[in-house]
């Protein structure tokens, strides 16, 4: 079995690569059991997937790679919203580890999930940690889905300071909350919110802008569980407000935040949820985001 495993990833990292259009046909069909239409695209996926591969994606390159995409942070919402940056490598053998804090995250700067989250560094396998980010980096992102921008990003290691949540959000989440804001034309409509976040999973919800909350638009599975309402945030305003200043110049974009005591912090910008093959949104969702995004608009 798992010689079939080495096997297959090449295998279709070959075929998102070098046949990338059919590919993502391919792909859209499986996961999502209808053809995807990109000559008249209509839903939210499909109208990211046309943008993915019918239009110039160099920016979306610049800004999913979350080490650029910092200096885009300091411009247009300050630097005082950028998580601290503690270190940055081509290569985990170079990572100075006496020289990080006990607490800290290491994390690639061109994947999705490759993260440690360091609580305890006496308790940290160093050899274990530079094998598993090597591996990470040794090879592009984004073949597998079929997604150009990411595989353009050169791959690197950085490391941050660790967040912890907050005495308020430790009654709703162990996990530090996560407020992806899913912007439309530059207008954040939606804030899809998850907590109690752990490697098998996390607890989700759908929000709108005024905080009413939409389940009905979800489709919940064992990774993407059913969460439990929560509280406006007090700073719902400046979230909504954050999100917009970073989507203005593009027709969607999802950007995700966290709010630590009342402060925002920036976490990523996504522009290819899922690959732009999201099932774990109602088919009514996407045709109503999807109705709501100008593929012409230029903010």
């Amino acid at each position: 079995m798992n010689n079939i495993k080495r096997f297959i990833k090449p295998f279709t990292n070959f075929l998102g690569r070098n046949y990338t259009v059919p590919w993502v046909h391919f792909k859209y069909f499986i996961r999502l059991k209808r053809k995807l239409n990109l000559n008249k695209p209509k839903d939210l996926n499909e109208k990211i997937l046309y943008l993915s591969l019918k239009t110039n994606t160099t920016k979306w390159s610049e800004l999913t790679d979350k080490y650029l995409v910092r200096e885009y942070i300091k411009e247009k919402i300050g630097e005082d919203k950028l998580v601290k940056l503690l270190g940055k490598w081509d290569n985990a053998e170079d990572i100075d580890f006496e020289k990080l804090p006990n607490k800290f995250v290491l994390k690639t700067n061109h994947g999705s999930g490759e993260i440690k989250i360091v609580k305890d560094k006496s308790k940290l396998n160093i050899p274990e940690t530079i094998k598993y980010f090597n591996k990470e980096i040794s090879h592009p992102y984004g073949e597998t889905e079929g997604s150009p921008h990411y595989w353009r990003i050169k791959p690197l290691i950085i490391a941050e300071e660790l967040l912890e949540n907050d005495p308020t959000s430790t009654k709703f989440s162990s996990s530090i909350i996560d407020y992806k804001c899913w912007c439309f034309n530059g207008r954040c409509e939606y804030i899809w919110v998850c907590l109690n976040r752990t490697k098998n999973g996390t607890d989700v919800l759908l929000y709108d802008r005024e905080w009413n909350c939409l389940p009905q638009y979800s489709i919940f599975n064992s990774h993407y569980r059913k969460g439990i309402p929560i509280p406006k945030p007090k700073n719902l305003t400046e979230i909504i407000e954050t999100s917009e200043a970073l989507a203005k110049p593009f027709p969607v974009v999802r950007v995700d935040l966290y709010s630590i005591a009342n402060r925002i912090y920036f976490g990523e910008m996504t522009f290819t949820s899922l690959g732009g093959k999201m099932n774990f949104f109602t088919k009514e969702f996407l045709e109503k985001a999807g109705s709501m995004i100008d593929l012409n608009y230029k903010g």
